[in-house]
């Protein structure tokens, strides 16, 4: 039985890239499965091996499957379309993953972050948009601080959690692990002015 709908997810933030783009941004539902699968199917080899340390052309169905498990609480995800591009594909998702509980069983307010875009769509602001919305998400649901594992390749990842204020805490077999203070990130990514698509996702989102 899949989670019920929360008034975010009735949420359609509609911005445009830095190049002019026409995006438009929404919580990731389980009926997403095929938007997700082209999307990374479209992905370079790089692209892909940086985003899931595999270079395969297809993920195995597992693997689309926990893409797609979405509640909205342990799991919290956000999407990319295109709105002006053929067809409407999807372009980017960025996920928050909950870790376990404890062994007290408190719930946990820590998660995993990580972030997939379309090789076309680097470098015009997509991956601060759909983080702010997830940050945003992130916070209503009390998830407060995010693990990111990133290989040490990855110049852009890394680039933009050390934007966020991304503290590192140790590098093993060329992957950097870093935590995220979802607070202070979201604070960050608002603080950017010049970042007209982040204030676009924060003022549809009530956070402006």
């Amino acid at each position: 039985m899949h989670a019920p709908a929360r008034p975010i997810d009735n949420i359609v933030v509609h911005s445009v890239l830095d190049d002019g783009t026409a995006v438009c941004l929404r919580t990731i539902r389980p009926d997403d499965a095929g938007l997700l699968r082209a999307g990374i199917q479209k992905l370079s080899a790089e692209s892909r091996y940086l985003r899931f340390f595999s270079p395969a052309p297809a993920m195995p169905d597992a693997v689309i499957e926990r893409l797609v498990d979405v509640d909205g609480h342990d799991h919290i995800a956000w999407g990319a379309i295109c709105t002006e591009c053929e067809g409407e594909p999807a372009i980017g998702a960025v996920h928050a993953v909950r870790h376990k509980a404890g062994a007290g069983g408190d719930e946990m307010r820590v998660g995993e972050y990580s972030i997939a875009i379309l090789d076309a769509f680097h470098g015009q602001g997509l991956a601060r948009m759909m983080t702010a919305a997830l940050l945003v998400d992130c916070l209503a649901e009390g998830l407060t601080t995010l693990d990111v594992n990133i290989l040490s390749e990855n110049h852009a990842a890394l680039g933009l959690v050390k934007a966020m204020g991304g503290t590192r805490k140790e590098e093993s077999r060329g992957v950097a692990e870093y935590v995220i203070d979802v607070a202070a990130a979201l604070e960050a990514l608002r603080s950017d002015l010049g970042a007209r698509g982040v204030q676009d996702v924060l003022k549809q989102l009530g956070a402006g």
